[in-house]
């Protein structure tokens, strides 16, 4: 079952991906671009020039697993960071992508964060 948590690290693949790339093509550009062990339970997301669509892809103990998500208006905001090359995105920052939600918007309070 794919399920995806705040235990995992997400990593937003900098450059455009075309989206016709499967298993190994995308895992290929793990390897090649992101210098990331891809059977690490790490997931790893692609972005296609347009932004309207995603694919998560992750090795869940058997295999590999993707998740598409092709959008019918509007565009996926990444972070800034990631406009310049591989970035690492928290749990709630990727519900964000996912959801929609202008991350500029967004406000963060101060929170207790362990070893900080």
């Amino acid at each position: 079952m794919l399920s995806f948590s705040s235990r995992q690290r997400y990593f937003l693949y900098g450059g455009a991906t075309d989206m016709r790339k499967g298993f190994s093509g995308l895992s290929g550009l793990v390897r090649a671009h992101m210098g990331q062990e891809l059977m690490s339970g790490d997931v790893f997301i692609f972005v296609n020039r347009r932004r309207d669509r995603i694919k998560l892809l992750m090795w869940d103990v058997t295999g590999f697993a993707l998740y598409y998500k092709q959008l019918e208006q509007g565009t996926f905001e990444l972070p800034l960071a990631a406009r310049e090359g591989t970035a690492e995105l928290s749990w709630p920052e990727l519900v964000l992508v996912l959801e929609g939600i202008e991350l500029k918007s967004i406000k963060r309070r101060k929170r207790y964060r362990h070893g900080a």
